[in-house]
């Protein structure tokens, strides 16, 4: 097989798999813990961390906004954002079909590094793995953050009657790149795959009241809310008429049937924050890198867990989980 392409020997822990390690992952990640090359990584450490994991198989690994790597760097940081950590570390296996491309995957680690660097976290351990098939790629990753010990932990439990409900962009815009690239549909809907740590960390700078944060992905807006609804046993109220959409998804959920409350994305946050700090928490969202679509979409009331929704028309709906298969492998 062409040198240009991932074979068997690759993952053979011999020759080939050092040059692999060196040429690829070594050249894109370097950095003074993950040039140890020991067994495991020795890191400056924390009174209290956060830990996620996560791993990635989208399909294609490439797409308009972003790619495979991206994503992985953007949705582990994110997962940790949203417990108010700090992202510090990070770890990656890579799971590698035989038949990839060497310049896909030199692409992707490049993509990586890149966005790493925007997130502000180190790669520092790996592992590769060739395995049988047609050529994909794909990656597990481990997230590390640090949470400052004064720090209040946020969670659904902590929201409270009166609370209001922030979106920090446009729904939707991955799930319908994803879509239009599977379906061969030509449009501009570009994923909003992106990592939030300046919009984070700027709320928790200016000792904003969070209750609660979470990252939209799979299962959309109307999930998430949801289980924050349920775990909190209080009622989410929001506005249709308040929810950023943009006019092309909009134009695509129209022409195949899609909602997009149920959309995934990779780039946008709901923040359950005090009423007395909503405006002010809003204005920083927005004037952050990946915020300037933040809305204020809805309140928090007493309750017992039910997702409400006040129809364009004056009607109310009832919102719940999504059910059945959504769209597999957008993340």
């Amino acid at each position: 097989m062409s040198e240009n392409y991932v074979t068997m020997a690759h993952g053979s822990g011999g020759l080939e798999t050092q040059k692999l390690i060196d040429e690829i992952f070594a050249t894109a990640f370097g950095n003074k813990y993950l040039s140890q090359m020991e067994d495991s990584t020795i890191v400056d450490g924390s009174h209290k961390i956060a830990l996620t994991t996560d791993s990635f198989v989208v399909t294609p690994i490439e797409f308009l906004g972003g790619d495979i790597g991206r994503l992985c760097i953007c949705g582990t940081v994110n997962d940790l954002l949203m417990r108010g950590a700090t992202p510090k570390y990070l770890t990656c296996g890579f799971i590698i079909e035989e038949g990839a491309s060497i310049v896909s995957l030199k692409k992707i680690a490049q993509s990586m590094e890149a966005t790493a660097k925007e997130a502000n976290i180190f790669i520092v351990a790996g592992d590769t793995k060739v395995v049988n098939g047609k050529g994909d790629i794909y990656i597990n990753t481990t997230g590390v953050g640090f949470i400052d010990e004064k720090q209040e932990e946020l969670g659904a439990k902590r929201c409270e009657q009166g609370d209001s409900i922030i979106v920090s962009g446009k729904l939707g815009e991955h799930h319908a790149a994803i879509l239009s690239s599977r379906m061969n549909i030509e449009n501009q809907i570009q994923s909003d795959c992106a990592p939030l740590n300046h919009m984070v960390m700027a709320l928790l700078r200016e000792k904003i009241q969070i209750h609660a944060m979470r990252d939209v992905t799979r299962g959309g807006l109307a999930t998430i809310l949801k289980e924050l609804a349920v775990v909190s046993q209080k009622d989410f109220i929001i506005g249709e008429d308040s929810l950023p959409v943009s006019s092309t998804v909009k134009d695509f959920c129209g022409l195949l049937g899609l909602d997009p409350l149920y959309m995934g994305n990779e780039g946008k946050m709901v923040a359950v924050v005090s009423k007395n700090h909503a405006q002010k928490a809003l204005e920083i969202i927005q004037n952050s890198p990946y915020g300037h679509d933040a809305a204020i979409i809805g309140q928090v009331e007493d309750g017992n867990g039910k997702l409400l929704m006040k129809t364009s028309i004056g009607g109310l709906r009832n919102l719940e989980v999504l059910t059945g298969e959504g769209l597999p492998r957008i993340c």
